[in-house]
């Protein structure tokens, strides 16, 4: 894909040193662009996967720590039997057609969310995804997969209580404790969140994560989202400043 102008430009403004280390996207908008164009929906749903492909590259390629994709939410499942059944064949695509690529530049693929409930095949290619690329040491990839927030938390909660009660939890609980049982244990909060498709809501993700995280909304569809939009919202994050409550 030919770079514009204004994309080199505002690449040459980003400081490699200030870019965020964990950036999650709500990828948002796929459906709404297709009925616009008089497409089936399903076409939004694939030309998001190109989005995907395309994001990723530019995240690694700006340094990005850490890429966490809202691919599917626990509400998702009240879509109708054939949403659903062409969004869970989209991973298993995905890996066919990414795998290698994303092994050559040193990717690692992890899964968040509840995988009991996802067909076999979707389990087994983000499985298949993760093991391949396990060793790798450079950005993480987490494809948030049947995730919801509220259940993440609550799974927490339980999976706690219970080694509390096997005396495997000492002392008080604190945030450091609490947050190794979330599906993100031992990676940094998203310094950035963005969402696409005009709603600016956070839909149930990552709640306890985005805590601090700084927030960037655009009217953009998932499928039309640009490696210059991401470059505005890693430019824009630079431009803020971050107090955490501090003067």
């Amino acid at each position: 894909m030919a770079t514009s102008k204004r994309e080199a430009e505002l690449k040459q403004r980003i400081d490699p040193g200030k870019v965020p280390r964990h950036i999650a996207i709500i990828m948002d908008g796929n459906g709404r662009w297709a009925v616009e164009k008089g497409l089936p929906r399903q076409e939004g749903h694939r030309q998001g996967v190109e989005t995907v492909r395309d994001t990723v590259r530019c995240a690694n390629d700006l340094g990005i720590g850490i890429l966490t994709l809202f691919a599917f939410s626990t509400e998702n499942w009240q879509r109708p039997a054939w949403e659903v059944n062409y969004l869970m064949s989209l991973p298993e695509k995905y890996f066919q057609s990414e795998l290698p690529e994303l092994i050559r530049n040193n990717v690692r693929v992890r899964l968040i969310g509840d995988k009991a409930r996802l067909p076999g095949k979707v389990r087994k290619a983000v499985e298949d995804g993760s093991e391949a690329t396990k060793n790798n040491t450079g950005m993480i990839l987490n494809f948030a997969l049947n995730y919801g927030g509220r259940s993440e938390i609550l799974r927490a909660v339980n999976d706690l209580l219970s080694d509390a009660a096997a005396g495997n939890v000492k002392g008080r609980i604190d945030e450091n404790k609490f947050s190794a049982y979330l599906y993100t244990a031992g990676l940094p909060d998203p310094d950035l969140l963005i969402r696409t498709g005009a709603e600016k809501r956070i839909s149930n993700f990552l709640l306890w994560q985005l805590a601090y995280a700084e927030l960037w909304f655009s009217n953009v569809y998932w499928p039309d989202f640009s490696r210059l939009h991401l470059i505005e919202a890693v430019h824009d994050y630079q431009m803020r400043k971050r107090r955490f409550g501090k003067l």
